[in-house]
């Protein structure tokens, strides 16, 4: 099938992988630009009153409690400290998958190089927060609670964890591609009416795509830390 013509490929960058490079860090300049200005707004003495309109501010805190909220429910006590990382998949998945949506623009996360690459953030992210929390005590997080299977158990949980940024990206990577193809063969077949139907359907698949890999994130987050913060929170209460 023929590519549709694109922005990126008017400025001379052909389709593949650059392209998707290259728009990932037109979304990242983007979010720098309005993060600065969240910042700035929420530097003022002000701040403490909400924003009448629609602002940078308001967007930001609004998606930033969302998930919040989400970790505390899923991951529990100490949550707040991996809402930035996380709150950071979700935004930048999001844009990512909403200028997928915009004529001309092909959304980053429709690369396996990109969302593989945010999978393995997410591997990095959640074993150093594991060894973080438990010390060489994390590794007994993969040999199981049989000490006679231990061995085997140790094995297949490590394969499962090298597994997971695999699945993170093959995940996103698989809907985010299946939902823009479909949205230019029907664009090109139709042209005006029907691509309405389809452009709605491909909003809804990237706020929830973007769901999805964000809260596997937050519960992988939660396996890795839970001996550590329930022992702890137990030895809160005991005092």
């Amino acid at each position: 099938m023929e590519h549709p013509v694109t922005w990126t490929g008017l400025i001379g960058i052909p389709h593949g992988p650059w392209e998707y490079f290259a728009i990932g860090l037109l979304i990242m300049g983007v979010l720098l630009i309005l993060a600065l200005r969240a910042r700035g707004e929420l530097a003022k003495d002000s701040a403490v009153v909400p924003d009448e309109s629609l602002s940078a501010r308001n967007v930001f805190e609004l998606l930033v409690e969302a998930i919040g909220g989400l970790s505390e429910s899923v991951i529990g006590h100490g949550a707040e400290r991996y809402v930035p990382l996380l709150s950071s998949f979700f935004i930048f998945i999001l844009f990512s998958n909403f200028i997928g949506l915009l004529p001309g623009f092909t959304p980053p996360t429709s690369d396996f190089n990109i969302t593989f690459a945010l999978g393995v953030v997410s591997f990095v992210a959640f074993n150093y927060w594991g060894f973080k929390a438990q010390g060489i005590g994390y590794l007994k997080h993969f040999a199981g609670p049989i000490l006679w299977l231990a061995p085997l158990m140790f094995v297949l949980e490590i394969i499962s964890a090298f597994v997971r940024p695999v699945s993170l990206g093959l995940r996103l990577y698989g809907n985010l591609f299946g939902d823009h193809l479909v949205l230019e063969i029907f664009t090109g077949l139709t042209k005006v009416g029907v691509p309405v139907i389809f452009y709605l359907l491909g909003t809804l698949v990237t706020v929830i795509q973007a769901f999805v890999f964000t809260l596997l994130s937050m519960i992988y987050v939660a396996l890795a830390v839970a001996h550590h913060d329930d022992g702890h929170g137990e030895h809160a209460h005991s005092h």
